[in-house]
């Protein structure tokens, strides 16, 4: 499955750039990457000054927030690229779920062929709502909804679930009309690389950031690399089983013996390749796909071996490949965040509870 396509000249450039954004290089200096940040800085400080601009309009109330009538955590991240939003996402409202309270999910879709706002159901199609979005509606099973609007979003999930009792956003930390009552800012490996902002770097805003809403609370979690003092460390590993579309399950131990070909379409697909062989699987052959990939026309062939791949690429691959294999990611949130998160959440629904618009629960 794996190849070994040549490397055009734009590839190149982007490489270096990359490289350059994340504060590393190979083998040498990267001389040509650190040339093309001093080249895009004046616009990178064109880009920070629209964006400080945008934040202040808010600030002074010329652009309005909406303030949704249930609390809303909003699971983000100021880095370009995956760190692990949606697993995050994911282990949080199965907390809050086992803390006895009824959830909803709100994503943009990221991905998906449509741009109206959106009931998720696990049946639904990954090219209408977003391949995130229908993992998390499946693996959850609570109200998901998508749309450009996170408001909108949220406004007719409430409309249809009246029981709902906290929202999670899924992605959304610069969507600045919808208010929030505590952000989780994730951040993988690779920190704040260069420290500087789009395109010169890979910074969607500043950081440490200025919140549209000084008094909302902050949490930043790690999910690679060293976690500073203030820092969560979040845990993730692979599970030890593996499932097919008709609930079929298989110990990944089971294939110790026998070679295997994995596939990805996430951000960093060699992690998930290098958590398989972690795990004493050989595998012999993988492919890398964009994040978000359409895997509609995806040829697999399964007379060579079997194919593993992501929860994430099942939703999508499952409808044409369902002998396909999906692993889960267990993300472990840790202990002291879990207890932040019921802190703040305990106030901002006691705030909520004393408004005139509080939400009425079934």
């Amino acid at each position: 499955m794996s190849g070994h396509p040549t490397t055009t000249p734009k590839q190149l450039l982007l490489q270096a750039l990359v490289m350059a954004w994340n504060g590393r290089s190979v083998d040498a200096p990267n001389v040509l990457g650190q040339l093309l940040v001093a080249l895009l800085l004046p616009i990178s400080w064109l880009f920070a000054g629209a964006v400080a601009i945008r934040r202040e309009l808010y600030r002074r109330g010329i652009y309005k927030q909406e303030t949704l009538p249930v609390p809303v955590i909003v699971v983000g991240n100021v880095m370009v690229g995956g760190v692990g939003k949606t697993p995050i996402t994911m282990a949080l409202v199965n907390h809050l779920k086992a803390q006895g309270l009824r959830v909803g999910v709100l994503s943009r879709g990221y991905g998906r062929k449509t741009s109206s706002t959106l009931a998720v159901s696990p049946k639904s199609q990954s090219l209408n709502v977003g391949d995130e979005p229908l993992l998390i509606a499946r693996s959850c099973q609570v109200p998901v909804f998508v749309g450009n609007s996170r408001v909108d979003a949220g406004l007719a999930l409430l409309s249809l679930h009246r029981d709902v009792q906290v929202l999670v956003c899924d992605d959304g930390l610069q969507h600045g009309p919808l208010a929030r009552d505590l952000e989780l800012c994730v951040f993988d490996e690779r920190g704040v690389g260069n420290g500087h902002m789009l395109p010169a770097g890979p910074l969607r805003e500043a950081w440490p950031r200025k919140a549209l809403n000084p008094d909302v609370p902050c949490l930043v979690l790690k999910t690679g690399g060293e976690a500073g003092p203030n820092d969560f460390a979040v845990q993730r590993h692979l599970a030890d089983y593996a499932l097919q579309a008709d609930g079929t399950k298989r110990s990944l131990s089971s294939w110790w013996d026998t070679p295997v070909q994995a596939l990805a379409g996430i951000a960093k697909p060699e992690v998930f390749f290098a958590m398989l062989r972690e795990q004493g699987l050989n595998v012999v052959h993988t492919q890398a796909l964009p994040d978000h990939a359409d895997l509609q026309a995806l040829h697999i062939d399964v007379s060579q071996s079997d194919v593993l791949c992501t929860e994430k690429d099942a939703v999508k691959l499952w409808a044409h490949h369902p002998h396909a294999w999906a692993v889960p990611l267990h993300t472990t949130l840790p202990t002291e965040l879990l207890a932040a998160i019921d802190l703040h959440l305990a106030a901002a629904q006691n705030a909520k509870l004393s408004s005139p618009h509080g939400h009425q629960t079934a």
